[in-house]
């Protein structure tokens, strides 16, 4: 489906700005991480997401993420906030998953549209209408980031996983070329990378277009691996600008 970002859907209530907050004249990188609104079993996770929030930091990096402030989400966004501030942090939720993924109660900071968030610590965030929105926002926001701007998977469950197939998704089929990388917590991802690779041995995935997906296995090589990306030969050359 191609990326109509200049629809009336993105036209989103927020929680103390407008959807497109983010100015399309962004120079640094600008990073949308999917992750998980849990911690994990393991302690490493949270681990994972605080040093992923550090090096973001180290290198001047914009988070975009998916609102929540539990679990992983909430870690990489109070990490890079507390060193970076509020504005180095967007976070994109539906109306519907704000009581899920928040931590906020009625009556405190920043009340708006039925939700309570202190963006002192999260960042600033969008509350949208939908999901298809969410994802259309924080794609944009990395489509209109400088060099070494990307996708990122930290350990989550099935909504981090679909978010994550479909921005490879877009990737293959020429709506982006940003990069895509995998970190690899404690082996979590062995088994989708396994899968890539029997999916190309098996004729459903081009040997061409197996490097669309890269794995990470710490901090610092994310960021090198978004910024020396190479798009796929085998990516289809479609022309999504037409309506």
């Amino acid at each position: 489906m191609a990326l109509e970002f200049s629809s009336p859907a993105l036209q989103s209530s927020t929680v103390s700005r407008p959807a497109n907050s983010i100015s399309s004249t962004t120079e640094g990188p600008v990073v949308c991480v999917f992750c998980g609104s849990s911690s994990g079993t393991s302690p490493t996770h949270l681990i994972a997401a605080k040093s992923l929030g550090e090096t973001f930091h180290k290198y001047n990096i914009h988070l975009v993420y998916g609102g929540g402030t539990v679990g992983i989400m909430g870690e990489i966004a109070r990490t890079l906030v507390s060193l970076s501030g509020p504005d180095s942090v967007s976070g994109v939720i539906p109306a519907a998953l704000v009581q899920f993924e928040q931590e906020g109660r009625p009556g405190t900071a920043f009340a708006h549209n039925g939700c309570s968030i202190d963006e002192t610590v999260y960042g600033r965030m969008t509350v949208v209408p939908d999901m298809h929105t969410r994802k259309q926002l924080m794609a944009k926001k990395v489509m209109e980031g400088g060099p070494g701007s990307g996708f990122v998977a930290l350990s989550g469950g099935y909504g981090t996983l679909e978010e994550l197939m479909e921005v490879i998704t877009w990737n293959q089929l020429g709506i982006h070329g940003n990069g895509i990388v995998v970190y690899n917590v404690e082996g979590y991802y062995d088994g989708l990378i396994q899968w890539v690779k029997t999916a190309v041995s098996a004729g459903f995935i081009a040997p061409g277009n197996a490097g669309i997906l890269v794995e990470a296995l710490d901090a610092e090589e994310v960021v090198r691996e978004l910024k020396e990306y190479k798009v796929a030969e085998g990516r289809f050359k479609l022309d999504w600008t037409q309506k």
